[in-house]
């Protein structure tokens, strides 16, 4: 069994707890463990704010000012999405960096504009569990963090901290979009994962 739902909502700061209600009410429903809800419904919140925040414009066919949150908990997975109608993400591209420390080979992924290239494709050293084997290739999110006294710009960071995958695209003419997807952690004797 699966559950689905989509709410299209304003661009006002009241619109991004209703969100994060309706997606904690469904997974409590469902039977999530409350560290996954929290999880998601932290990521869901900020991803709303960049909404509300960014998402300005009109799009073809959208109401002015509004957002679009839907949500998919289908097994054993929880993919959640983000669209507004803004201007979209900056030019980004996915840059794959490889560096050699001992035995054992880091790869950082990084989304850099590409006018930054030439920094972003240099090597540099990332930390190695201690406990890695010989030639163990490890992916390491570099995306940029904001200054720890900047008033804003966490939020995009905290969504990869708290999901399994996620993914920035734009709309072309009719905004940007995030995803992300979660694992989920049932409860005994949860309600969706006994169907």
């Amino acid at each position: 069994m699966s559950i689905w739902w989509s709410l299209h909502l304003r661009r006002e700061a009241a619109s991004v707890p209703l969100a994060r209600r309706l997606l904690l009410g469904t997974m409590e429903t469902a039977g999530v463990d409350p560290d996954v809800s929290f999880d998601l419904s932290v990521a869901l919140s900020e991803a709303c704010a960049n909404a509300v925040e960014h998402g300005g414009g009109e799009g073809p066919g959208e109401s002015p000012g509004a957002y679009q949150v839907t949500a998919y908990l289908d097994g054993e997975k929880c993919r959640i999405e983000v669209a507004d109608s803004g201007p979209g993400f900056p030019a980004r591209r996915m840059v794959r960096r490889t560096t050699q420390i001992g035995p054992a080979t880091v790869s950082t992924t990084s989304t850099t504009s590409t006018t930054s290239m030439a920094s972003a494709t240099s090597t540099s050293a990332a930390p190695v569990p201690a406990t890695m084997a010989a030639g163990t290739t490890v992916t390491v999110p570099v995306t940029p963090a904001p200054a720890p006294t900047a008033e804003s710009g966490r939020g995009l960071c905290l969504i990869e901290q708290l999901a399994d995958h996620v993914y920035f695209r734009n709309r072309p003419g009719r905004g940007a979009v995030v995803s992300f997807d979660k694992i989920l952690k049932w409860r005994e004797g949860a309600l969706l994962r006994a169907m």
